[in-house]
């Protein structure tokens, strides 16, 4: 029976400053820091009393979540970990809104736009123009990436039609295979992984998001069967901080 486990990195500095990140590559607050050292002891505890390894580990190319991850690998004593980074699994891409503050935001297209902006699962925001410096051709580590791919604003259903085909091309072989797997990615990544998992239905993804910090276990069994409908069942599912948990989909 493996075990995937899905980690949010910990506070960034945008997050502090209440700001839209999407594909920014900021870094990881003082606290953020905190909150990935905490996710790591408390998976620490987690691996030893079930006694299990983790065969490797994924993450984003954004630094907030690579960070995070190499701080928990730091306190699991596993920084030898292969480790696969990939931008699939990045944050959602929030357009023209990136690097604006929610808040004034808020004021300029009124609470009732911005809602649909940020938790509506098809309507993507504003799209960014390709001379924003935000706009992500102009990061070395897209190079690689032909246009198409490049993102000028994501709903999360385009973030999902993003992140899907990578867990199924990547991710989905090493669980058939009964590996455990840690994911230390973003709000919107996991939630499309969490929506994949759970199979929540696109009317009530929104409402689930994961905390900062706080590792998601999922005991899951896994069909070998490619064609296998449904492919994975989620036996048993739990934050490890308690306190801070938010509610789970059913399964």
């Amino acid at each position: 029976m493996p075990v995937l486990v899905l980690c949010r990195h910990g506070e960034s500095e945008w997050n502090l400053q209440n700001r839209f990140t999407g594909w920014v590559d900021v870094d990881l607050t003082v606290e953020g820091q905190a909150q990935a050292r905490l996710g790591g002891e408390l998976l620490r505890a987690y691996r030893q009393h079930h006694n299990i390894d983790f065969s490797c580990a994924y993450t984003s190319v954004q630094k907030r979540a690579i960070r995070t991850l190499w701080l928990m690998l730091e306190v699991l004593d596993l920084c030898h970990l292969e480790t696969v980074k990939h931008w699939r699994l990045n944050e959602r891409h929030y357009g023209a809104l990136t690097g604006l503050n929610k808040q004034e935001t808020r004021d300029q297209y009124g609470d009732a736009q911005v809602h649909v902006w940020r938790r509506s699962f098809d309507t993507p925001p504003p799209l960014i123009a390709r001379d924003n410096p935000y706009y992500p051709g102009h990061d070395a580590r897209y190079a690689h990436l032909c246009a198409e791919d490049l993102p000028l604003g994501e709903s999360l259903a385009m973030t999902l039609d993003r992140v899907s085909p990578y867990f199924e091309s990547d991710i989905l072989p090493n669980l058939r295979a009964q590996n455990n797997i840690l994911i230390s990615a973003h709000g919107n990544s996991l939630r499309a992984l969490m929506k994949i998992l759970f199979g929540v239905a696109d009317t009530k993804i929104a409402h689930y998001e994961i905390p900062t910090g706080n590792p998601l276990c999922l005991e899951l069994d896994v069909q070998k069967d490619a064609l296998a409908k449904p492919f994975v069942q989620i036996i048993k599912a739990r934050y490890l901080d308690e306190t801070r948990a938010k509610p789970l989909p059913l399964f």
